[in-house]
């Protein structure tokens, strides 16, 4: 199961850190990418030749292509590509602004969109490979004052479906990985927050109580869940990271259900025939 080479993205830290660790430790090869090179030095430092440190802006599409071409050409293989470079946006819907909007879009759904470009033609030739895209639980519930965020996870849980209804016939598996609360970098200096109106400052209190008092999980503890995914022969399209998600995606579906039934009269009217 093990001597794979791995593409991860925003490996200097947080779950991209944790898991090109957890590949490292087990004799498994990696390119890691981060903006700034320096960022991954402790790493490479440690582990030597098994890892490959490589500077992307996920933004840049040719970049991209460019990086992957790199890392492939280097361990001339590619089994396993982690898309996992991404922030948070906060801000209630009407305080953000174009370029805020803009640049969550241009890194959560189009970095993921671009590495996952470059990497196909490889593992189509391969007739192997997996891509993990690093969703949230945020990708198929929707919170106050994260919304564009949410946007981005949609989005990119949309693209990532049909893709693997494309590509399996190629021996290529695809994974959402979506995390509920854990104790990372996440809402903190990653994040980017939206100028407040203050007209929304009681939601904005409310929903800061509401994730203080959520349980946290240990984002260490997720390494062996993803070394078990990326082992698996066949991987799941979608799975939860933490206890709580599955909990939040049931009631969210039950909503959802009662209220197509509840419209449905309607919704045949409009059938027209």
């Amino acid at each position: 199961m093990s001597n794979k080479v791995w593409f991860i993205t925003g490996a200097s830290k947080g779950f991209g850190r944790i898991w090109a660790e957890a590949a490292l430790k087990r004799g498994d090869k990696v390119a890691a990418t981060a903006r700034k090179t320096d960022t991954l030095k402790e790493l490479a430092d440690e582990y030597g030749e098994l890892v490959f440190p490589l500077q992307l802006d996920v933004t840049n599409r040719a970049e991209a292509f460019d990086t992957i071409k790199k890392a492939h050409e280097h361990f001339n293989h590619l089994d396993v590509v982690i898309n996992n470079a991404g922030y948070g946006q906060f801000g209630m819907i009407e305080e953000l602004s174009e370029q805020e909007v803009r640049e969550q879009i241009e890194t959560n759904v189009f970095g993921a969109l671009w590495v996952t470009q470059a990497a196909l033609p490889i593992m189509r030739e391969q007739k192997s490979g997996h891509i993990l895209q690093v969703s949230s639980i945020g990708g198929i519930v929707a919170f106050q004052n994260i919304g564009l965020y949410n946007a981005s996870k949609w989005a990119l849980e949309g693209f990532t479906n049909a893709l693997s209804q494309e590509v399996s016939d190629f021996g290529i598996h695809v994974t959402l990985i979506e995390p509920g609360g854990f104790d990372t970098d996440w809402s903190g200096s990653s994040a980017k927050h939206a100028k407040p109106i203050l007209a929304y400052d009681k939601i904005r209190e409310e929903r800061k109580k509401m994730r203080g008092a959520m349980k946290q999980g240990n984002p260490e503890a997720t390494a062996n869940a993803i070394l078990k995914v990326v082992d698996a022969n066949k991987p799941p399209l979608r799975i939860f990271l933490g206890e709580q998600p599955i909990q939040w995606a049931k009631d969210e579906y039950k909503k959802r259900v009662e209220n197509w039934e509840q419209w449905q009269s309607i919704s045949a009217e409009a059938q027209g025939n």
